[in-house]
């Protein structure tokens, strides 16, 4: 008994070996912040609609749901309709089990083959082969065996394939969690745009009425003889000029429009009613602003890379362990017999077992060149990581100067459309009175409408942007209640040294 633990214990010690590189979680950038400068406390206000000042939070959380953050209920009902409804999320979705069915399959690599085979012939030989001349007996032979083979992972080699597997699994887990991400955002900012344009349009009507009222006045002015001809064709040119910048925002809200409708999994003729304007939309006024250090666990794309990564390196270790010998175990345990009845007789059984090792002695360097290749292929996903790290910080630090950026110009779009709008009324009543002449009154009326027309894109920046900054974040995923982070578990065995890959 001793004798036969001593021989087995090489084995498993062989059995547990895994040639190449062990993956290491890459660590996270050493840098304290995202922005060369510190962050402000809170952002400008302004005495308008989204005029709030923002605070920056440091290590504040970010829900699942950060939509919600909004506080329309019109834009809950769109996403959750999206997340039901969109086919690139499906696809996303698909990918992923088939990746994990992937996994799966090449588990099955460190376990035995076992094939059952039946057959039956009915066979006739001369007798004259065997010195028995004008004899030819016929007879039948049915034979009844199990085929096993296995092939000793010695040297890890499969464990590494399927360590490659369950990181290709990982890359497509965060790919369906980057597409949830990219989905929710681009509903997010769709709706900010369709409420944008609504304003602008509202605005452009606003500033038809007043030209028109204006329009009035310059042809009473003109009937008066307080005014000239040119003065009513300038007035009549700007009223024109304004309607003909109608047309393409309410074209660009179609298109908006639709936007949304292909994002929900509707076609553009499906409207389902829902209407995003500026009024119904409230600015947070907490903002998250993770640590450094968890933002590479919190951005699919740069988990992604990661899993790349992980996949480059188990690849290595397949490509070393392919350099060395390759063991297989054969059996065979069956019956054979001349009548069907005795199949399972005494005396019929038949068996053998052989074991085989093989080993290149010369490929032309086939086998040295692709674990080369592996190595540099590591290589490559390597930089792709860090390239996909220092993005994510830059969309971070963009989000934040553009929220503090936002501020400061909607402030001062407020100040000036303010501003604006008493110097044209002012001009209004002095043109009236025959105080000024009728290009005081145009400069005036086109600095207003300029100005109103900005307060609007203005405001709409502050929301766009906060969303900018919550998907840089990572969105939540981590919090999300609605589809967990694994939603598909698995439907057969998996083996517990491998368990870790899945989590």
């Amino acid at each position: 008994m001793r004798a036969r633990a001593a021989l087995l214990a090489p084995l498993l010690l062989l059995a547990q070996c895994k040639v190449g590189p062990d993956f290491q979680v890459p660590p996270a950038p050493n840098v304290s912040g995202y922005t060369a400068g510190p962050l402000p406390a809170r952002t400008a206000a302004a005495r308008t609609r989204g005029g709030e000042p923002q605070r920056f939070v440091p290590d504040m959380d970010i829900p699942g749901q950060w939509w919600t953050l909004f506080h329309s209920a019109a834009l809950n009902r769109l996403v959750t309709e999206a997340l039901a409804a969109n086919p690139d999320l499906e696809a996303a979705q698909a990918a992923l089990r088939q990746a994990r069915e992937n996994v799966y399959a090449g588990q099955g690599a460190l376990f035995p083959s076992v094939t059952a085979n039946a057959q039956a012939e009915r066979e006739k030989f001369p007798g004259a082969a065997f010195g028995l001349p004008g004899v030819s007996p016929t007879f039948s032979l049915i034979t009844g065996t199990l085929n096993i083979s296995y092939a000793p992972d010695v040297f890890g080699g499969t464990r590494r394939q399927i360590e490659s597997l369950a990181a290709q699994t990982e890359y497509q887990r965060f790919q369906l969690e980057a597409a949830y991400l990219t989905l929710t955002s681009n509903l997010v900012v769709a709706a900010i745009q369709e409420a944008s344009l609504r304003g602008q349009i509202a605005a452009t009507q606003e500033i038809i009425k007043v030209e028109t009222d204006q329009l009035n006045v310059v042809r009473q002015q003109f009937e008066l003889g307080a005014t000239a001809r040119s003065d009513v064709l300038q007035q009549e040119a700007t009223l024109a000029q304004t309607r003909s910048s109608l047309p393409p925002l309410e074209k660009q809200l179609a298109e908006t429009r639709h936007q949304i409708r292909a994002l929900a999994g509707r076609f553009p003729s499906q409207d389902g009613g829902e209407v995003f304007d500026l009024a119904r939309l409230k600015l947070p006024r907490d903002l998250p602003v993770s640590l450094p250090s968890l933002l590479v666990r919190q951005r699919p794309d740069v988990r992604a890379a990661e899993a790349q990564l992980h996949a480059a390196s188990a690849n290595i270790g397949v490509a070393v362990a392919n350099q060395l010998p390759q063991f297989s175990i054969t059996g065979q345990l069956g019956t054979e017999t001349t009548r069907l009845s005795q199949l399972f007789s005494p005396g019929t059984g038949v068996w053998s077992i052989a074991g085989g090792v093989a080993q290149t002695l010369f490929d032309a360097g086939t086998l040295q060149h692709r674990k080369r290749a592996a190595v540099f292929a590591f290589d490559q996903a390597a930089a792709q990581y860090r390239s996909t790290v220092l993005k994510a910080f830059q969309n971070v630090a963009d989000a934040l100067r553009a929220l503090q950026a936002d501020a400061d110009a909607l402030a001062a779009a407020t100040t000036a459309e303010r501003s604006a709008f008493a110097s044209f009324d002012l001009a209004r009543q002095q043109y009236k009175l025959g105080a000024i002449t009728y290009l005081v009154l145009l400069n005036a009326e086109r600095t207003w409408e300029q100005t109103r027309i900005t307060l609007v894109q203005s405001e709409a920046n502050r929301y766009s942007d906060t969303a900018a900054l919550l998907q840089a974040l990572g969105g939540g995923w981590w919090n999300r209640t609605d589809a967990a982070p694994h939603p598909f578990g698995p439907d057969r065995f998996v083996i517990p040294i491998f368990s870790a890959f899945q989590k």
